[in-house]
């Protein structure tokens, strides 16, 4: 995976007071949140009822990652912080990096692109990949992996010292814990009351990113991200294969990406590329309201009012409807408009 500053899992070592642990967990929360308008941008240029598939793994990570948010907003909630989600900085500027420069070693740009093979490769896998990813064999399919150092080593360094701060640590009020079964199912998301239910969730976020050492599978026995990501890269499932060493092989049902029936969406888009007045500026101005409006849902969702879920949900929905309209949008030189995912004032 992508490598983070040393001196970034050093501190985390070196913290002696849970207040200082606060702010490392709102770095977890921002990292992943910031991948969430990556992955949404190739989704949402998918055209409706083609590359189903694809479109499926894709919309399954990105629920992965709103539930990884969510757990990081539990821990640090249960150890008396607050989650700050609607401010102007807590949304990256695209194209750039992730979240405490994560990635800057090997200059990955988190981009908002439209889906193809080479932001399957070289955003969406990169940002998952594991330390030592697991190499299966590829049916008809030749390819270079890469190796990267992984960001578990940051997870890794927060688990340790919230079980070194022990018990005394958890100060959080428990009111303030999201646990919505109608969302997310009870064994992804739970309570964060102590050192066991802290360490478990955050270990779920690393596992179901990453696989663990010897399985691609996640707790919930699902492929980790990297190897779902992998799965439309070499258009084939991953799959038990007693031939293969390590017991896995892509050489199962064909997951095919038909790149014409993908919208041709401007990289990177800003509400201020599109005329003002023109449609394509009023639907970049829509969905920039519609999406700050959800985060400023779970700001309140993450700080007091977890039944206030509901509601940002209902606004993904919005969000949702409002870009499928946008990118059939021309917007000249080929290019179809895009969602920008910027952040604006709102009446909410």
């Amino acid at each position: 995976m992508l490598k983070l500053k040393k001196e970034v899992v050093d501190s985390i070592k070196s913290v002696t007071d849970v207040s200082q642990l606060h702010s490392y967990l709102q770095n977890a929360i921002e990292l992943e949140h910031a991948t969430i308008p990556v992955y949404l941008t190739g989704l949402f240029s998918i055209k409706q009822t083609s590359n189903s598939e694809a479109s499926k793994i894709i919309r399954s990570v990105v629920i992965e990652e709103m539930l990884h948010m969510s757990i990081a907003c539990n821990v640090l909630n249960a150890l008396g912080g607050s989650p700050a989600i609607n401010k102007p900085d807590f949304v990256p500027s695209y194209p750039g990096p992730l979240p405490m420069n994560v990635g800057e070693d090997r200059q990955l740009v988190a981009s908002l692109e439209p889906l193809s093979k080479q932001q399957i490769k070289n955003v969406y896998m990169a940002i998952e990949e594991p330390e030592n990813p697991l190499e299966f064999p590829v049916e008809n399919f030749a390819a270079v992996s890469e190796q990267y150092s992984t960001i578990g080593e940051f997870y890794a360094a927060i688990i340790e010292k919230i079980k070194e701060l022990g018990e005394p640590a958890f100060t959080g009020d428990p009111s303030r814990q999201l646990v919505n079964s109608q969302w997310f199912a009870e064994t992804e998301l739970w309570a964060v009351t102590d050192v066991n239910t802290a360490c478990k969730a955050l270990n779920l976020i690393v596992e179901q990113g990453e696989g663990t050492q010897q399985s691609p599978l996640d707790p919930e026995k699902k492929l980790a991200h990297y190897y779902r990501f992998a799965e439309v890269f070499y258009g084939k499932r991953l799959v038990p294969d007693t031939s293969s060493a390590l017991g896995w092989s892509y050489n199962g049902e064909a997951i095919p990406l038909d790149e014409s029936q993908i919208y041709k969406l401007q990289p990177n888009a800003k509400a201020e590329d599109y005329p003002a007045g023109s449609v394509a500026r009023r639907f970049a101005d829509q969905s920039n309201y519609t999406y700050s409006s959800l985060l400023n849902n779970l700001h309140q969702t993450f700080n007091g009012h977890p039944d206030k879920l509901n509601e940002a949900m209902g606004l993904m929905y919005e969000l949702r409807l409002t870009v499928q309209k946008m990118v059939t949008i021309d917007v000249g030189d080929s290019y179809c408009a895009a969602p920008p995912f910027q952040y604006v004032k709102t009446n909410t």
